[in-house]
């Protein structure tokens, strides 16, 4: 069974909102909205440095790697938009150098948007069960640069930040068990990435909160248990009231949703959940033996839950 042994991050110095208005295109008022209602509040941005440096930060926080990097068979980074760089280059490239895994199979899992995430820990559990090797393991790294002013933002919906997280799987060790995967990708929306347009834009509107609520319900069957069982849902750091609806949907209380990073951060694209399973973790929000689920919702449009024991 798939087994999160270790999960690290690394997030930026925060920079105001209102910083960051003119950069986005907001307007006072919609900067009063995201505040107000959204709960955003600061940005972790790192303006000095890349996404490879990015990345690095949050291995160099990793340190059950050290030592182990033979037994990585798999590197696999999640992603939010397509790679900015030209055949045959990648942010990655010099990190896996740096780190002693060339021998490792490499690649970009990038067709779920920001639920890539939670779709590259399934690809990964994939690879390494149909490899046999109860030693070897799998690195799943997420969290990305904002570069051009289209991936500054979600207009209306969200802020972007660079977080970045570093995942270590294994086929059978011990550590956070996979239980149960679902995903589902509404596929008229596929030209449709910002939702620029405004009726398309109402229409993902109205399917968000039941999309949402289908998967976690799909990934809680999968993983043979129930919302009661459920101890934390780690979302993807969008905004505070989108969950409003979600919440009420599925019937659980807004303090089973672990928000208490969306006012720090922004939305850090594929990396939002292993950043809140990490500081949720710290902060004693999971004990040994419990359940919870993480979430992701990649525009164009896929819905994703994972289940996973603590």
């Amino acid at each position: 069974m798939t087994a999160i042994s270790a999960v690290a991050s690394h997030r930026p110095t925060t920079v105001p909102l209102a910083r960051l208005q003119r950069d986005v295109g907001m307007s006072d008022g919609q900067l009063r909205q995201y505040e107000r209602y959204y709960g955003l509040a600061e940005i972790c941005r790192e303006p000095g440095e890349g996404e490879t440096q990015l990345l690095r930060r949050a291995v160099a926080a990793l340190p059950e790697l050290r030592g182990r990097e033979s037994d990585v068979r798999y590197v696999l980074q999640a992603r939010t938009m397509p790679s900015p760089m030209p055949y045959p280059h990648t942010s990655t490239a010099p990190l896996l150098e740096e780190l002693g895994l060339r021998h490792a199979t490499g690649f970009v899992v990038s067709q779920h948007a920001c639920a890539s995430g939670l779709l590259a820990l399934d690809m990964a559990g994939t690879l390494l069960t149909a490899d046999g090797d109860p030693d070897a393991l799998a690195l799943v790294l997420a969290g990305e640069k904002v570069g051009s002013r289209q991936s500054q933002s979600i207009p209306g919906v969200t802020v972007m930040g660079e977080a970045t997280a570093a995942v270590l799987l294994s086929a059978g060790g011990t550590g956070d068990r996979l239980l149960g995967y679902a995903a589902r990708t509404h596929s008229r929306f596929h030209d449709q990435f910002l939702m620029e347009d405004p009726q398309a834009a109402k229409e993902f509107q109205a399917l968000y909160a039941p999309a949402l609520c289908e998967v976690v319900r799909a990934a809680l069957d999968r993983a043979g248990c129930t919302l009661d069982e459920v101890a934390l849902v780690l979302p993807h750091n969008v905004n505070r009231l989108s969950w409003v609806a979600v919440c009420r949907m599925l019937g659980i209380p807004m303090a089973r949703v672990y928000l208490d990073l969306v006012a720090r951060t922004g939305h850090c694209f594929c990396a939002d959940p292993f950043v809140n399973l990490q500081q949720a973790t710290l902060d004693g929000r999971l004990a040994t033996g419990d359940r919870y689920v993480m979430t992701s919702v990649g525009l164009g449009a896929t819905f994703a839950a994972m289940v996973l024991e603590h």
